[in-house]
C-alpha cells in the first residue's frame, strides 16, 4: 500500500486526529471516506500505522509490536491514553505523529499528550495536548482529574532517569488495576549526559527502578523481619522488558509465602541462631 501521508504533507496528517484529517481530504476533493476505507488504513496494525504517519516507535525503534501484543485487547474500548512527550522539541507545529498513530488504533479512546512545549496545533477530535512539566504532581493530577485516570501510559517524554521516576511514582498509584504503564528510551540509564550512569548499580537510574520493580514482584518471599512492602510491591502484577522499552501492568500483588518455609529459610541466615 502506497503511503498516503506522503501525499497529503500540505494538511500535515501526523498532526490531525483522524476525524480532522478525514475532513480536510474531503474537502480538498482527494479521497473520499469509501476510498480510504478501501486503502485499509482503519485495518493496519500498530507497526504499519507508526509508518503511516511517521512515529518513530517503528523505525528508529521497534516498539510497535511489543505495543500490539500488550494492547490489543484495548482496540474497542473506551478509555484514557496518556502520553508524555508529544515530539517535535521546541520547532513551531512539529510533533504528534503518535497521537495520531494511537488514535486510530483505538477508535474509542481520549488520548491526551502533555509536553513541556504548547503542542495544541494537534488538538482535535479525540486528541488533546497539555503543556507542563511530567515531574509536576499538579500537572499529572488536573490531567487525571478532568480526562479520568488513564489506562493506558507512555512515557515518551524528557527521557531522563530523574524524571522517569518521579513521574512513575506519582502516576502509578492514580492508575487503575488493568493498566498499563510504559516506559521508553530506557538506554538512557546508561547515559551520563542524560542523567544516567556508567555504573549498573547505580540506584538512582530508571533501570535501578525497573529492577526494583522486579524484586517487588517476589517481595513475598523476602527474608527481611518486619519488612513493609511498598505500594509498586503490591501493585504491580508483570513487568515485562525488551530493548530500551519496559511495559508495566497495574495489578494485585498480595501473594503470600509459605510460613513455614520462610522461617526454616531464615535460619541459614549470617548470624542467625544455630538448634
Amino acid at each position: 500500500m502506497g503511503s498516503l501521508t506522503a501525499r497529503v504533507r500540505g494538511t500535515a496528517a501526523s498532526v490531525l486526529g483522524p476525524e480532522r484529517w478525514y475532513a480536510a481530504r474531503r474537502r480538498a476533493g482527494r479521497v473520499t471516506p469509501d476510498e480510504v476505507r478501501r486503502r485499509g488504513l482503519e485495518a493496519l496494525d500498530l507497526t504499519g500505522l507508526a509508518k503511516e504517519f511517521g512515529t518513530d516507535k517503528w523505525g528508529n525503534h521497534r516498539y510497535t509490536p511489543h505495543y500490539q501484543r500488550h494492547l490489543e485487547h484495548l482496540r474497542g474500548a473506551e478509555f484514557t491514553l496518556l502520553e508524555i512527550g508529544i515530539g517535535g522539541y521546541d520547532r513551531n507545529r512539529e510533533g504528534g505523529a503518535s497521537l495520531t498513530m494511537w488514535s486510530w488504533f483505538f477508535p474509542r479512546a481520549r488520548i491526551v499528550g502533555l509536553d513541556i512545549e504548547d503542542k495544541s496545533f494537534v488538538d482535535g477530535g479525540r486528541i488533546r495536548s497539555v503543556v507542563g512539566s511530567q515531574a509536576d504532581p499538579d500537572v499529572l493530577a488536573s490531567i487525571v482529574a478532568e480526562e479520568g485516570a488513564p489506562l493506558v501510559v507512555v512515557d515518551d517524554g524528557s527521557h531522563r532517569p530523574e524524571h522517569i521516576r518521579a513521574t512513575f511514582a506519582i502516576l502509578f498509584p492514580l492508575l487503575p488495576d488493568g493498566a498499563v504503564y510504559a516506559i521508553e528510551d530506557t538506554q538512557t540509564s546508561y547515559w551520563p549526559r542524560w542523567g544516567g550512569s556508567v555504573d549498573r548499580q547505580d540506584p538512582t537510574t530508571t533501570m535501578a527502578l525497573v529492577k526494583d520493580l522486579i524484586d517487588g514482584l517476589n517481595h513475598a518471599e523476602f527474608l527481611d523481619e518486619g519488612y513493609a512492602p511498598s505500594y509498586a510491591d503490591e501493585h504491580v502484577a508483570a513487568v515485562h522488558c525488551f530493548h530500551n522499552l519496559v511495559i508495566i501492568e497495574k495489578g494485585r500483588n498480595k501473594a503470600k509465602a509459605t510460613r513455614g518455609r520462610i522461617e526454616r529459610e531464615r535460619r541459614f541466615l549470617p548470624g542467625a541462631p544455630t538448634d
